[in-house]
Parts: C-alpha cells; structure tokens; sequence
C-alpha cells in the first residue's frame, strides 16, 4: 500500500473525469486556432471551455482576461516582467515561493526595488504592515495567498481591497489556494492571478493561467504565432491572444476543465470542510508524537493544506526516506523552493518534512501515517 500525502506539490490522484478528458482531447482535437476544419474548431471549443471555466471558478467578469499559462510560475513571470519598470517598487514578504523570488531578483538587476516584509515564526503577514511599506510609492504589491511551506493563510481579504483604493496593483499568487479556498477577483481587490492547475484544480501538469485586470497591459515575455493577426510581425493587442503564443496544452486544458467541473459539482465549501478535518486529525496526531517541532498556524481556519513539521535531532530527509521506504508513505523534505520562508520559521536550511493530504485523502491514510511516523521517532537514528 502506497498513501501520497504530497498534493502541495501536485495533487494526486485526479478525478476519473479528468483522466476520460485528457485521453478524449488527444484523440479527437488538433491545434486550437489554427485551422478551420473540425478537429481544430474542437480543439478551439476544448480551449474556449476550459476559459469559461476559470472565469466562473474566480468570479472574472470577462474570461478573455483569462491568460492560459504553462503553471503558476511561468503566469507570475508574465505579470512581474511585463508589468514592472525600471524604478518601479514592489512590497512582498519573506514567506513567498522562488517562484516570485527569483523574478523578482531579477527585476532587481534591471533597477526595480524590492521590499520583503518579515512574517511571524507562524508565517503570518501583518497587513499593517504591507499598509506601511507602502507609505513610499509603491508599484505592486506580490503575495502569496497561502504557503507552501506552513500552509499560512494570508488576510488578503484586507489587504487587497486596501491596495485597490490607493491604487496599487496586488498580484496573489495563489498555487496553494486555488480549488481549496473559494477566490472572487473583484471581492478581493485582485489585480493579478496566477495559480497552476495541477495541484487545487486537480488538472494535469503544464496548466496555469494569469487573470489580468481589464485596464492592464501587460507586455509579452514570449513572441510567435497566435493563429490570428499572422500578417503582422507584432503581436495582436488583444487579450488573450496577446500574452498566449504558441500551440497551448489542448489536452491539459481539457483536463483543467474537467478537474474545475468536479470540484463545482462537489461545492468549495464540502472540499475545504473535508481537508480541514483531516488537517485537524493531521495537527493533533503530530502533537502526540514525542519529539515532534510543528511549524506553522495549529488552527485550521488559519491554515491551508500543508503541514511541516521536524522530529528534534532528526534530520527531514532521514525521515521522508523511511516514511517511504519502510512505510509506503510519500511526503516532501527540503526546503520546498522557499528558502525565505524557512529562514522566517527558523528552519534553514535543512528545511521540514511537509505533509500535505488531498481530496482523495482519507482518515485511514492520515492514520497510517501518524502510526507510521510515530514507530519511526520510537527508534533511535540510523
């Protein structure tokens, strides 16, 4: 018996619908937009679907602003370097993803200031003080809704309605709460989306997508053929065709609508319930267990879907490895490409063992793991 208890990174196993839409999209569909026989108008209906079912997750009023993307990572890029000048200023914090770090390390060679904003040994953002980072002029402010490493949940619900009334752009990275947490754009004061769609969204790998607020003009970071406007060596002005070049992920984006379908079918709030119990049965199990160092909120209206924890004198790798070698279960060691994050909770640089259930988690699979863990911190190390 295997149990994958590693969803933060991607969630496994998907809904038999999105498996059924991927294989029917590689058999029946060609390239979206470029052509005008059947196999094509297919692919372009799979590719137009699967738009409108992003817009209607997120609440976006127009779903042309919806960019198609290859995961969350390649969509933040998009926004940063195509938004961000040369003395520009952005306000983030130390709980964020390489995947807006390193951009934005980036961005900093080419003359744009960044201000990272230390969170709490929970990982908490004080929004007071984003409020007062923003006191000097401030072209954006980057966060990420809920971390990867903690599983942290951001109060963006004051923090962005703050920046849109003093008109500064707020870009959510939300790659860990897309699918779990219910995420209205315009409610929000979201500017900029990005999110991937294998993890929460239960799609496959290789779909993402940026929302991009109507008034924002993004330059592209890649250039080629749209299927449209071909005469021009430019890229069209319009969105999406603007920032989407190339032939997109047909078949990935058949499955991202299909995974979207079932998490409506099965309503946000019955997903969020179902994973906060066995967040809560997770939480309680590792504090019973002698040794055990959790990091992060404890309380689960505060907290996301990963947990990281340490056994004291252990090292995290030493015990990802005999979870899965000796107990068949699959986790996540390491820094979890979130250096910041783990200097915040006091973790670098060996980093934390991150558990992180799914959907198709049950208890038993958390109570295999506990037991597991528990059998593990009873045996003195290797």
């Amino acid at each position: 018996m295997t149990i994958y208890l590693d969803n933060a990174a991607t969630s496994f196993p998907k809904p038999e619908a999105v498996y059924q839409a991927v294989d029917r999209a590689q058999r029946e569909s060609a390239s979206p937009g470029r052509g005008g026989h059947s196999r094509s108008l297919a692919a372009s209906r799979i590719v137009f679907d699967a738009r409108e079912a992003v817009a209607g997750l997120f609440a976006i009023g127009d779903a042309a602003r919806v960019v198609f993307t290859a995961n969350a990572t390649e969509a933040i890029n998009l926004a940063l370097f195509g938004l961000l000048q040369p003395g520009d200023r952005v306000v983030t914090s130390t709980m964020e993803h390489n995947a807006v770090t390193r951009p934005l390390r980036a961005l900093q060679e080419k003359g744009v200031q960044t201000v990272k904003i230390p969170a709490d040994e929970r990982g908490f953002v004080d929004p007071d003080a984003i409020k007062k980072a923003c006191a000097e002029k401030t072209r954006m402010v980057v966060l990420s809704h809920c971390s990867n490493v903690t599983g942290t949940l951001q109060p963006i619900e004051e923090i962005g309605p703050w920046c849109r009334k003093h008109g500064i752009l707020f870009l959510l990275d939300a790659a860990q709460s897309a699918g779990l947490f219910d995420i209205d754009v315009e409610a929000l004061g979201i500017d900029l989306l990005a999110a991937p769609g294998h993890k929460g969204l239960l799609g496959p790998q290789g779909t993402g997508f940026l929302y991009v607020r109507e008034g924002l003009r993004p330059t592209p970071v890649l250039f080629g053929g749209t299927g449209g406007n071909s005469h021009s060596e430019l890229p069209p002005e319009e969105l999406p065709e603007r920032l989407e070049c190339g032939t997109l992920n047909t078949p990935g984006l058949a499955g991202l609508a299909a995974g979207i379908e079932f998490l409506q079918q099965e309503g946000l709030w019955a997903v969020r319930t179902r994973e906060s119990r066995l967040l809560a049965e997770l939480v309680a199990g590792l504090k019973e267990i002698a040794g055990s160092e959790l990091y992060g909120p404890l309380a689960t209206g505060f907290h996301g879907g990963a947990v990281s924890f340490n056994l004291t004198g252990r090292d995290p790798a030493e015990i990802g490895f005999l979870l899965d070698h000796d107990h068949g279960v699959q986790v996540r060691v390491g820094l979890h490409c979130a250096p910041d994050a783990h200097r915040t909770i006091g973790t670098f640089p060996r980093g934390t063992v991150r558990v992180s259930p799914g959907y198709f988690t049950t208890p038993e699979d958390v109570h295999h793991f506990i037991a597991a863990l528990a059998a593990i911190a009873s045996h003195p190390v290797r």
